[in-house]
């Protein structure tokens, strides 16, 4: 059996900014949008250019406390080709953002960017 990855989903407390962060800080582009008002929430799907794996975004009308991030997930992952100058446009859009990092011995080569949810996002350097 072969089985391919979808999407992923995140719960989210205000869907124009989170669409905001993902379309203009991480560069996604929204592919799908389904709203079910009478069950009170919206799915919008987001995915890169190449559109194989897709972000699932579900707004749950009028959420009356911030959703808790589990301990166990820890953050989605981009590459991008110039990672300084992603890094210094994200601290210029006024988002959290980590020094830049590499793994034990050796160069720096990604860092994180966090949603307005809390989400964090490590941008890693291209290959």
């Amino acid at each position: 059996m072969d089985y391919e990855m979808l999407h992923t989903c995140i719960r989210v407390m205000d869907l124009e900014k989170s669409l905001k962060f993902y379309k203009e800080a991480i560069g996604l582009v929204e592919k799908k949008r389904i709203d079910y008002p009478e069950h009170k929430f919206t799915l919008v799907y987001l995915s890169d250019e190449l559109g194989h794996y897709e972000l699932e975004l579900t707004y749950n009308y009028n959420p009356d406390k911030p959703y808790e991030i589990g301990n166990g997930f820890s953050h989605l992952a981009v590459s991008v080709d110039d990672l300084e100058g992603s890094r210094e446009r994200h601290k210029e859009m006024g988002y959290t953002v980590t020094e830049l990092m590499g793994l034990p011995d050796s160069p720096p080569k990604y860092y994180f960017v966090t949603d307005p949810d809390g989400y964090r996002v490590e941008v890693i350097r291209a290959s």
